[in-house]
């Protein structure tokens, strides 16, 4: 089971491809805040739902600074059938590897339907310009989570 990250952490540095394949790295936005969120699977009703209100939300949070970078372990070719079907505008990046998802603590055991499996736990890392970790939310639900985001960040 990986470790969950505290604030103070500094964030672990990532580069992966998006949808089109390009590589997008954490560095790439530093002296911006970036929420990073690792979802499960693209194209499942709980991610669409959360990607949907990331992109209907990107406007407002890139007008309070932040840049918003969704994280699951699908690869580019269903990140950019999940962006076209859905219209998402966030960036989205595949860790099919799974070791990003490990290293922010967002892979490991879970309860589903009353089981204990392995896999990726909803989870959202806020970090602030500095690449250091401002906020850690762990098992986070799908619906609801952007507007709360939204309010515990006073945006």
């Amino acid at each position: 089971m990986s470790e969950r990250l505290q604030p103070g952490d500094t964030a672990p540095a990532f580069t992966l491809p998006d949808a089109d394949g390009n590589e997008v790295s954490l560095a790439d936005h530093k002296g911006r805040k970036v929420i990073v969120y690792f979802y499960p699977a693209a194209l499942t009703p709980g991610c669409t739902k959360q990607a949907c209100d990331f992109t209907d939300n990107l406007e407002l949070l890139a007008g309070a600074g932040y840049d918003v970078i969704g994280v699951s372990p699908d690869k580019p070719e269903k990140l950019a059938k999940f962006r076209e079907k859905e219209d998402l505008k966030v960036t989205l990046v595949g860790d099919p590897s799974k070791e990003v998802l490990e290293a922010y603590g967002a892979f490991g055991e879970k309860k589903l339907y009353g089981k204990t499996v392995t896999g990726v736990i909803r989870s959202t890392v806020v970090v602030d310009e500095e690449g250091k970790v401002e906020r850690a939310l762990y098992n986070v639900k799908a619906t609801g989570h952007v507007a709360k985001i939204i309010k515990d960040l006073g945006i």
